[in-house]
């Protein structure tokens, strides 16, 4: 038995037009950019192929590359995925009805590869329950071009309980990535930033009859590869591309080519991962993280809580009362941000993203801070379309339905505001021209009344006041100092919220540059036994 290796241009013989095409990668991390490349090239050339369906769980793409290669109207016919916030080419396809675009959680379609691979004819889950993914609301359809397709998802009973029902997706071709493969075709991940789903949608694929195409670095004697560290065994592998430029086509993540702390193949001193600056989004996560409690194991989303949270842990030396967890799979470490959002330096475990999913669906973490767009009067809240601008649902829907405590962390308001930290104030120098606390969400990402429902504890935390999701409805509980609340808050909302009889006052520690004294402030509140 002998790996079929290929050029990337060659692979293209093997993806028929109107195939349904699964590829396997979160941000740029597992991108094959020389399979996707070939692609593009292919198609802007000859035309072929075209009409494709593309399915990818986690948003794939760094603005630039990943499956922006794929974006072009007539390549794609139809998409299926979880998030485009770093993808402005599909944003703007899917914006203006280019393509048939489909949303649906970034676990539920990861793990409907697994059941794929075993033979179901679907999966099913209460995540999506009572948001825009279930059939009822708008079944995850992002533009007016798609509502008038069928459903992807549909709502069966149980046990006299509702569950959301994922149908099977049959997959024709699966492109992913590995770092080493030997003569046999058997893949290896060593010095890949995340674990990925890669096993379950291959197998999905070969399930359908479809072939599985692999991106590495470079080929190895058969034998030489420790069995324990093979992902893909070769006998599921169709093709191989070794790829011609690494530098610039197989980059660990897309800021940098390799760095070994980062694969968990070396450990960097905690005292070289420096400290952020003082900025709004450092202020709203200083006050996020009293939210936490001594052994808490907690997950961070994209946005102000991956990009603060962890590196605030590591200079307030708290790191090691609290487990951190990405969607990705990693846990612990410190969170690289942006564009490379789901890797870690120096994590102490990393699983497969399907594995984190069962941990976030079922048992749900103590703890989650995630960013959010638009907040309303019932405690709905949308990430994942404003306006024009689909973004998507990424891991938001099934971390957040299932977490014990959601922690939202976000600017009180976007566009173009300027926010003063000066002589321990929060001053609105300039309002942002854009309200975030709207009468109603355009798009109900989280709904406030399941989550009160099941007795969530969810908490919104901006720069300048904190409010809590209670039986009455939304209430404020604290602003920050040099705050009006009147002209500053609730003028600034488009509904009245509740005010707490007991209105705090934020910590002026805040401000400090610095470490700020989390230690001693979550000993005080009895958060974190020192």
């Amino acid at each position: 038995m002998k790996a079929n290796v290929l050029k990337a241009n060659q692979v293209i013989d093997l993806i028929k037009d109107g195939d349904t095409v699964a590829t396997v990668g979160m941000t740029l991390v597992g991108a094959s950019e020389s399979i996707l490349k070939a692609i593009e090239n292919s198609f802007l050339q000859t035309g072929h192929p075209h009409h494709l369906t593309l399915v990818h769980s986690a948003g794939q793409s760094d603005r630039k590359n990943g499956i922006q290669h794929f974006a072009h109207e007539g390549l794609v016919k139809r998409i299926i995925g979880s998030h485009w916030g770093l993808q402005p080419k599909w944003m703007e396809l899917i914006a203006h009805d280019k393509v048939e675009a489909y949303c649906l959680p970034q676990g539920q379609i990861a793990q409907l590869y697994r059941s794929m691979a075993c033979g179901l004819p679907g999966k099913m889950s209460k995540v999506g329950l009572g948001t825009f993914v279930d059939p009822r609301i708008e079944g995850g359809k992002m533009n007016k071009r798609t509502k008038q397709l069928e459903d992807l998802t549909e709502i069966i009973e149980y046990g006299n309980e509702e569950y959301m029902f994922y149908k099977k997706i049959p997959l024709d071709i699966c492109i992913i990535r590995g770092t080493t493969a030997d003569e046999m075709g058997n893949i290896s991940m060593e010095e890949e930033a995340m674990k990925l789903e890669v096993l379950p949608a291959v197998l999905a694929t070969k399930r359908f009859g479809g072939k599985v195409i692999v991106q590495v670095k470079r080929l190895a004697e058969t034998g030489t590869i420790d069995p324990k560290t093979v992902v893909v065994p070769g006998v599921f592998v169709d093709a191989i591309v070794v790829c011609d430029n690494p530098l610039e086509d197989h980059r660990q993540t897309s800021s940098w080519f390799y760095d070994p702390s980062y694969s968990g193949n070396l450990r960097v001193p905690q005292t070289s991962i420096k400290p952020l600056e003082l900025s709004i989004r450092k202020f709203i996560g200083r006050r996020a993280m009293l939210e936490i409690h001594n052994g808490d194991v907690i997950n961070l989303g994209t946005g102000i809580p991956n990009d603060v949270i962890g590196n605030i842990a590591n200079e307030e030396g708290v790191s090691d009362k609290f487990m951190i967890t990405v969607e990705s799979g990693i846990y612990g470490g410190v969170q690289a941000g942006g564009i490379d959002f789901g890797i870690g330096q120096n994590v102490y475990a990393m699983l497969s993203h399907v594995d984190q999913m069962d941990y976030y669906n079922g048992a749900g973490v103590d703890v989650t801070f995630m960013g959010a767009g638009e907040l309303d009067s019932e405690g709905n809240v949308n990430v994942t379309k404003m306006g024009a601008r689909c973004t998507g649902a990424g891991g938001f829907i099934d971390i957040t339905q299932n977490a014990k405590k959601v922690v939202f962390c976000a600017t009180f308001s976007a566009g173009g505001g300027e926010i003063s930290l000066q002589n321990n104030k929060v001053t609105v120098v300039r309002e942002g021209s854009i309200k975030k606390m709207v009468s109603k969400v355009s798009q109900i990402s989280f709904n406030g009344n399941l989550a009160r429902e099941k007795g969530q504890d969810v908490i919104f935390i901006t720069e300048r006041a904190v409010f809590k999701l209670v039986k009455e409805g939304v209430m404020l509980t604290e602003i920050a100092p040099g705050i009006d609340l009147q002209k500053d808050v609730l003028d600034m909302m488009e509904f009245q919220p509740l005010i707490s009889k007991d209105l705090k006052v934020m910590n002026e520690q805040f401000f400090i540059e610095g470490s700020f004294g989390l230690k001693e402030l979550m000993e005080k509140n009895k958060i974190l036994s020192i």
